[in-house]
């Protein structure tokens, strides 16, 4: 029987199928489409005995919350309000099939009917706000329905099908292209791709709203200019700018100008804006000035030396007993200022003199908050001699810290192979050393996984060291950390970070000890295991990076990544930060057809270096949409300077146990066949040589 009940005399039955909590039942939505459309369904009811006239609710338990909700909203009144029902009658057993039948027959909308419904409301009239509010749901939520309801067809098609999740069509949907969609479809289509990937792929060729470039220009002035943004209504990573050519002219256009004001202002030389809160790849080239600290003051000196006595009577008074805690925190308070003081009057800015401001520059950098800031460092095309003080070493600033000039009037070597980049341009110092820095890392990550082969080469090293004309170790042994080239933060590697991770795994409970006995027994109480990890770690972490200042490569080192078939790539790859923008346009031209071919290289040839760079991070780093040919080859691509090269041995040189090549092989070691003692090709073996080892 189908008839109507005030909403007060409705409970709901214990027999109702969903026991779900109401928040995972979406009633404030239901609620919300109830109001606007009121109940589309009669609720299935049973008469209960007490009290009289009152009904149970075996099926349309939602409705029945939703209206309660509304009712306790004060939007309906549940002694008022007629709720539509069909009364049946039954045994329990009965009742709850029909309620499990009247649900499990239930079909939800799929996320691309949503899409085309939403659509075609909103198309009706226009009121976005108005079906959210009807359906119970926000803004934000409709948006992305609508967004997804204008995917291109093929990846709406799939949708619907099933053949791509919602995550995934979303992240088609970050972008309102479908040109893009459709690119990185053809490219992805179903078979392998994530969200993670297609969000990620799409991003690449935009630019992030938290850009630098992005907060420096702002939004108004890149779309006053005719850059389209994507809102991007499934993440909280922040709008992607479609047009970053757009941004980036814009950002140049008012670094140029800031530059110019500053330049006029200060009467430098050069004022060079830089998009970058990094200089050192645009310092290449260029001479660092030092500037000389200049002298006391008079008064500077008389006051340093007041300070000086107040705080020798300061700490006398602190030292008093009678002393109150009040008066020792105001004392500590006025010596740690004083001591301030003191340091600002130390360090005193150095002064440029006005006779070299228009011989030096200096660049304007970006900061990552998109604020422009003059750089504190000053920099000339030609060496410049400030009040006796030269540049800080000889050379240009890209030599690297610490890099020696020759000295005895000869000409500097030549580079080798691995120093010289693609297209035939050497690399700068600084680079290389770099490079020999990051190589070495992944030598002595690869070490920790062969702590046999480490002990070899720590046994090699200390008994070769004890048995030479001179020794750079001393008479003990230690194990000391390595001497870099290059000082300063360097690029975070896979390899450093995978020796970092090593070093906080190690046991170090025997460090707990305090005095040195008591650590050496704990140490012995270690595992073999243990004790091997330690000892490949000391030898990984003792590993230099390259044996002088000139651009060369340890054999020893070498050797031991053939012994390990160390592969490069898959520890490294080339990035902007640590390679691109390091090396110059032609070089990375020259790259691109070694990789590519001519249509590679010709599709970056009219781009600028900054673009090239950024498209070659993703290119090599696997994330740009290439031939796989061309993908292949990108990621097994790694610079000369990056690569172990092992020299071929010297004929009638062969790899033994002993320190005879021909002794006999119950003196020999375990090393497989094959494992050959590296030989300098530029070793000269002596007649008298020759003749001992034929003895």
């Amino acid at each position: 029987m189908t008839t109507t009940v005030k909403l007060s005399k409705l409970t709901l039955s214990p027999i109702n199928v969903r026991k779900r909590p109401d928040e995972l039942l979406e009633i404030p939505q239901l609620a919300a489409d109830l109001e606007a459309r009121g109940v589309l369904q009669n609720l299935l009811v049973t008469p209960v005995k007490k009290p009289r006239g009152t009904f149970e609710v075996f099926d349309g338990g939602r409705r029945l919350r939703g209206l309660l909700l509304l009712a306790e909203r004060g939007v309906i009144a549940a002694d008022e309000f007629d709720v539509p029902v069909k009364v049946l009658v039954g045994d329990e057993a009965t009742l709850s099939e029909t309620s499990t039948a009247a649900n499990f027959h239930q079909l939800k909308m799929t996320p691309a009917e949503e899409c085309r419904a939403f659509q075609y409301f909103i198309g009706l009239n226009n009121d976005m706000d108005g079906v959210a509010k009807r359906f119970g749901l926000t803004r934000r939520f409709v948006e992305g329905r609508l967004r997804l309801a204008t995917l291109a067809e093929p990846i709406f098609e799939a949708l619907s099908e099933g053949a791509i999740t919602l995550d995934v069509a979303k992240a088609y949907a970050s972008t309102e292209n479908q040109e893009k969609q459709l690119l990185v479809w053809n490219s992805y289509g179903t078979n392998y791709a994530n969200a993670d990937t297609i969000r990620r792929v799409i991003a690449n060729e935009t630019m992030k709203s938290s850009d630098p470039v992005a907060i420096l220009v702002g939004e108004d002035r890149y779309a006053g200019a005719g850059g389209r943004i994507d809102r991007d209504l499934f993440s909280d990573s922040g709008d992607k700018w479609v047009n970053p050519e757009i941004a980036q002219k814009l950002a140049g256009d008012i670094m140029e100008e800031e530059a110019r004001r500053i330049g006029e202002e200060t009467g430098l030389g050069w004022i060079r804006p830089i998009a970058s809160n990094y200089i050192h790849s645009a310092a290449a080239g260029l001479y660092r000035v030092i500037l000389p600290q200049p002298d006391l003051t008079a008064e500077q000196m008389a006051r340093l030396e007041a300070i000086s006595e107040r705080q020798a009577a300061i700490v006398e008074e602190m030292d008093g007993e009678a002393i109150s805690q009040q008066t020792y925190e105001a004392l500590d308070q006025e010596y740690d200022a004083l001591a301030e003081e003191e340091q600002a009057i130390q360090c005193r800015a150095p002064v440029l003199p006005d006779e070299i401001r228009p011989l030096v520059g200096a660049f304007l950098k970006l900061t990552p908050k998109g604020e422009m800031v003059l750089d504190t460092e000053y920099y000339s095309e030609e060496p410049v001699r400030v009040g006796g003080v030269d540049d800080d070493d000889g050379g240009p600033a890209d030599a690297g810290e610490g890099a020696t000039a020759p000295q005895d009037g000869h000409a500097p070597p030549s580079a080798p192979p691995e120093a010289v980049a693609p297209g035939g341009k050497p690399l700068s110092a600084r680079l290389y050393d770099e490079l020999a820095m990051q190589r070495r890392d992944i030598l002595g990550a690869a070490l920790l996984g062969h702590p046999a082969l480490a002990l070899d080469y720590a046994l090699f090293v200390m008994i070769d060291d004890r048995a030479s004309s001179f020794s750079a170790y001393g008479s003990t042994m230690r194990a000391r950390g390595p001497q870099d080239p290059v000082s300063g933060e360097q690029p975070v590697t896979h390899a450093r970070t995978y020796l970092a991770e090593a070093h906080a795994g190690l046991v170090s409970s025997w460090l707990d000890h305090r005095s040195e006995v008591d650590r050496f027994e704990a140490f012995r109480a270690l595992g073999d295991d243990s004790k091997a990890a330690w000892m490949a770690y000391l030898v990984a972490a003792s590993l230099e990076a390259k044996p002088g200042y000139r651009a060369e490569q340890c054999p020893l080192h070498n050797r031991l990544a053939t012994i390990m078939d160390v592969d490069v790539a898959s520890w490294w790859r080339p990035t902007s930060e640590n390679f691109f923008d390091r090396i110059s346009k032609g070089s990375i031209l020259a790259l691109l057809g070694e990789v590519g071919g001519a249509a590679l290289t010709a599709r970056h040839a009219t781009m600028k270096k900054s673009e090239i760079s950024q498209s070659c991070n993703r290119l090599f780093a696997g994330e740009a949409i290439v031939e796989p040919e061309v993908r292949d080859a990108a990621l097994a691509w790694v610079p000369d300077a990056m690569r172990f090269l092992d020299q071929p041995q010297a004929d009638g040189m062969e790899m033994s146990g002993g320190d005879d090549p021909d002794a006999s092989s119950d003196q020999e070691g375990d090393r497989a066949p094959g494992d050959e003692a590296p030989t300098d090709p530029g070793d000269v073996i002596e007649p008298e040589d020759q003749e001992a080892l034929a003895a």
